[in-house]
């Protein structure tokens, strides 16, 4: 599921939980996603809070990291956003 999300785009930890059919699951989810043995394999790095914050990232250099990959895909980051109206990956 993490690995659909495109270069470019986030998806959010209730979204995938929701997709999941376990609505009230998202903090496990982020439990789950910093857990990632591969964070750039599975871009975890993708997957940001409901309103638009990165929340956590458990790869090398923490939450600084996650930022500088979204914005290496071309996803800006401001004050520790996203914009979720611009970036939020929409599955059909």
């Amino acid at each position: 599921m993490v690995s659909q999300i495109p270069e470019g785009k986030v998806s959010t930890y209730g979204t995938l939980a929701r997709e999941l059919n376990v609505p009230k699951a998202s903090r496990a989810i982020g439990s789950i996603l910093r857990a990632n043995p591969h964070p750039i394999v599975v871009p975890c790095h993708r997957v940001v809070m409901s309103d638009g914050q990165l929340g956590g990232y458990g790869g090398s250099k923490g939450v600084g990291r996650k930022a500088a990959l979204l914005r290496g895909e071309g996803v800006e980051v401001t004050k520790g956003r996203v914009d979720l109206e611009r970036y939020l990956f929409k599955s059909d």
